[in-house]
């Protein structure tokens, strides 16, 4: 097997062949999405780096790997020997290659990357920040596909049929309402490069990632045409038929540039610059008015409709009995056989599989014992994963993909007595959950303006956490999925009503352990006043929170409130699907403090 170090020493060879002084390698695919097939796993397949965000950057004398905080210690532990070091940004920074490049980058270098896996968005920060430099660009500089050996094929799962029943809206509607948008918004032609806006939009899935229910495909819409570039052998002979009767046509997925570039002159494109590879976009004629904005149906599935609500009430309660099945088990047999993170792992997923329309994991479950929960994206290795014992703490984040929804969720238990430092730590982070899922609020409110309400109670002993609080969730689709999110940064997009979030505060202590506790969130309209509307979020999870670990002076009376009417919902729900040994054990689990 070709170790890091040969692979770095090729791909050199191949930078000063093409007169290459910088090669840059993102964690993509030609979708831009997180989650990528292992074709596209370039970076893995370089560095032994295996979390899911990364940019890699060669010199000729330098090999850096940028990556967020989540991965900082994975990184280090993974980079070693393989030519590569991780590049930690200054305090209070987030990692960037660009801000990076700019400091040590000679004048007049001359930069490469694949265009099929940088975003237009990225590339024109690059320019941007590096314009007084006299960089000049090779936009179109595959240096991977010669060197690398052995790469897996490209995915060719099946489309399958997304039915109204888990839909609510058939696929000629739904393209009649993209259609209308579009010509309210004086749109021609809408580019829609990710593959979750265009499942949602013809009412099918597939299974091209390892996560997300997904068929590798582009699609271009006009009020006359939808053309879906897939490979025909993907979708089955029905599908096909129905999609010829609705005036959609397929073409080979790699003829997406050659469409593009036929584009009428003098007409409006619409495309999403986060999504659009710069191969995409230098593919459009230079004289087509170019409209840049979050796709239409982006914003469009993010609203639930009352079908895809219902279905989502329904699979929260399949998720929450395999979760509550899953930690009767594990208490009823730790100590008694030995149990290590990946077997547990596997023991939640053989739950899981138990319950109707389940499909898989909507990530790679998170188990993490003690130390390794202090590690917020932890992913258990073979050899590497530690044994659970009867003192500590273990934190599961975990989900599920189910044909009526996808969930996504995190529990932190203690498997002894927790000391008093855990137990403040928990219920500081409890009160930060709780404050955000009993918060109301006037339309038009964004993600950052609600982050605040579940730190407070952090900030105010000095605690913090570096990630966001929330992220959109999927249906049946990617578990991170906006545009909405919850976390410090700013974003143009509201939160509606309808709109599905998950509420994940949390404290991390490095070496020791990490508390964090996730739910999802519904947000829905409250009362209309002369202020206004007014929204708030409903708790649609279902899983009981560890009330050994909570410091119950804590926590007021509001607080104490919610919990006790959550754990009552929990227990209502969720009972009747257990036996009598496991109900016995919930209620236990969620009784009044």
């Amino acid at each position: 097997m070709t170790s890091s170090v040969q692979k770095l020493a090729l791909l050199r060879a191949a930078m000063i062949r093409n007169g290459i002084d910088v090669y840059i390698l993102p964690s993509s695919d030609p979708h831009l999405g997180e989650y990528i097939p292992d074709h596209w796993k370039i970076v893995p397949w370089l560095t032994g780096f295996t979390g899911s965000a990364a940019t890699v950057v060669i010199t000729n004398e330098f090999a850096g790997l940028f990556t967020d905080s989540r991965y900082f210690i994975q990184a280090q532990n993974e980079l070693a020997d393989s030519g590569i070091i991780l590049v930690k940004p200054e305090p209070f920074k987030a990692p960037d290659y660009v801000d990076w490049l700019y400091k040590i980058i000679a004048r007049s270098s001359r930069i490469g990357f694949d265009g099929k896996i940088i975003s237009v968005a990225q590339y024109r920060r690059m320019e941007n920040k590096l314009k007084d430099r006299d960089i000049s660009y090779n936009t179109d500089c595959d240096l991977i596909t010669d060197i690398w050996n052995e790469r897996p094929p490209m995915p060719d799962s099946e489309a399958s049929d997304h039915p109204v029943k888990y839909s609510g809206i058939d696929r000629s509607a739904k393209i009649s309402r993209v259609r209308e948008q579009m010509k309210q918004q004086l749109i021609d032609v809408h580019l829609l490069t990710s593959p979750d806006d265009i499942m949602w939009l013809l009412n099918i899935r597939g299974s091209d990632l390892a996560y997300s229910p997904l068929l590798s495909s582009f699609a271009l819409i006009s009020d006359s045409r939808l053309l879906f570039f897939t490979e025909s052998k993907k979708v089955p002979n029905e599908l096909s038929e129905e999609f010829s009767r609705l005036g959609i046509e397929m073409h080979p997925y790699n003829e997406i540039t050659g469409f593009l570039s036929t584009l009428r002159e003098n007409s409006s494109i619409l495309i999403t610059p986060v999504t659009t590879s710069v191969k995409l976009f230098n593919s459009i004629p230079g004289k087509l008015r170019i409209t840049e904005d979050i796709s239409i149906p982006c914003r469009l599935k993010a609203i639930r409709n009352k079908t895809e609500i219902e279905n989502t009430g329904r699979v929260m309660i399949k998720d929450g009995v395999a979760l509550t099945k899953f930690f009767y088990w594990f208490e009823q047999n730790l100590g008694r056989e030995v149990m290590t993170e990946l077997s547990l792992a596997d023991k939640l997923l053989c739950f899981r599989s138990q319950q109707s329309d389940f499909i898989g994991p909507a990530f790679p479950a998170i188990i993490a014992f003690n130390e390794h929960s202090a590690l917020p994206h932890y992913t258990p290795e073979t050899g590497h994963d530690s044994e659970i014992c009867e003192n500590g703490i273990l934190l599961v984040d975990s989900g599920g993909q189910y044909r009526g929804g996808t969930t996504d969720i995190t529990r932190t238990i203690a498997t002894g007595i927790p000391t008093a430092k855990q137990r403040t730590d928990f219920t500081l982070v409890l009160k930060g959950h709780i404050n955000l899922a009993c918060v109301k609020f006037p339309a038009g409110t964004r993600g950052y303006q609600l982050d605040a309400f579940a730190r407070k109670d952090l900030w105010e002993k000095g605690m913090n956490y570096g990630h966001g609080t929330g992220h959109g969730v999927g249906y049946c689709l990617n578990v991170h999925e906006g545009p909405q999110n919850i976390s410090p940064g700013d974003t143009k997009v509201a939160m509606e009503a309808g709109m599905l979030t998950s509420n994940e505060p949390a404290i991390y202590r490095e070496g020791e352990y990490g508390i964090r506790i996730e739910n999802l969130i519904l947000c829905f309209e409250d009362e209309e006043t002369e202020f206004g509307q007014f929204l708030k979020f409903d708790t649609v999870s279902l899983c009981y929170i560890d009330i050994k670990l909570i410091d119950k002076s804590l926590l007021d009376i509001v607080e104490t409130t919610w919990l006790n009417r959550y754990h009552s919902e929990v227990y209502d729900k969720l009972s009747p699907h257990l036996s009598e040994s496991e109900k016995r054990w919930l209620k236990e689990k969620t009784d009044f403090i």
